[in-house]
């Protein structure tokens, strides 16, 4: 018999949600596996990695039900500036987390042995969120436009985690302090494509910049790829 090993990633990570807050993914891990029916070898199939598999899980979960409420609302954010739609997008992202439970998340990917699986995480919401938004970006734009998503979420989220403001009204002020800066450089970027020689240039040494393109969508599971894991159905709650 055939084991479908994201639905039972999935009901791991509903067993193991309500505990997260209390005692961290490492412990809420094993405890889903001690009282849920599935058994211990095929669980560690599922998360051979125990608790950052569980937090990723979490992670994709978010990003999946980002996408659906994105896509929901798809006439509204049509009519808004990029800017607007980029901040309406990470502010979605996060309306949707449990903050204690991102906190969690957020201490287990600082450690060194899993920060490069953190910043994989991280890119592929920035990706979520472009794609969710019809960039048409196929060339270096593609990769600039994600790492500079990624560098806004991963501020914003140590900033929101912390924020005891009203609606968390001082996160989404730095949210949008944080798109401005990065405004600022695609406006510096606009003005360097206007000096004197910037032509020559681009047809000389810069020519190489033309030749870099997005990645096929169908990429290893790796950076910068694109994540198609489904992590299963997200609890009712």
């Amino acid at each position: 018999m055939s084991i479908d090993l994201d639905t039972t990633r999935s009901r791991l990570l509903d067993t193991a949600l309500p505990e997260v807050a209390a005692t961290g993914w490492e412990t809420a891990y094993a405890t889903a596996v001690r009282v849920s029916d599935v058994d211990h070898r095929v669980a560690n199939r599922a998360c051979p990695g125990g608790g950052i598999d569980l937090a990723l899980a979490y992670h994709d979960r978010l990003d999946y039900r980002m996408i659906e409420r994105l896509a929901a609302g798809e006439g509204e954010g049509g009519r808004l500036r990029i800017r607007d739609r980029v901040a309406r997008a990470v502010r979605v992202r996060l309306e949707l987390a449990d903050r204690e439970i991102v906190r969690r998340s957020a201490g287990l990917f600082a450690l060194p042995q899993n920060a490069g699986r953190g910043a994989a995480a991280v890119w592929k919401t920035a990706d979520a969120i472009w794609v969710a938004l019809n960039d048409p970006s196929n060339d270096v734009n593609w990769y600039s436009k994600r790492f500079l998503l990624s560098g806004i979420l991963s501020s914003t989220v140590l900033y929101w985690i912390r924020d005891d403001s009203p609606g968390q009204e001082a996160s989404w002020a730095f949210l949008d302090r944080r798109i401005g800066d990065v405004m600022q450089i695609e406006s510096a970027k606009a003005r360097i494509r206007k000096l004197p020689g910037y032509r020559e240039f681009m047809a000389g040494p810069g020519r190489i910049l033309g030749l870099i393109r997005a990645p096929s969508r169908n990429p290893p599971d790796d950076l910068p790829g694109y994540w198609t894991r489904d992590p299963g159905p997200a609890p009712n709650s």
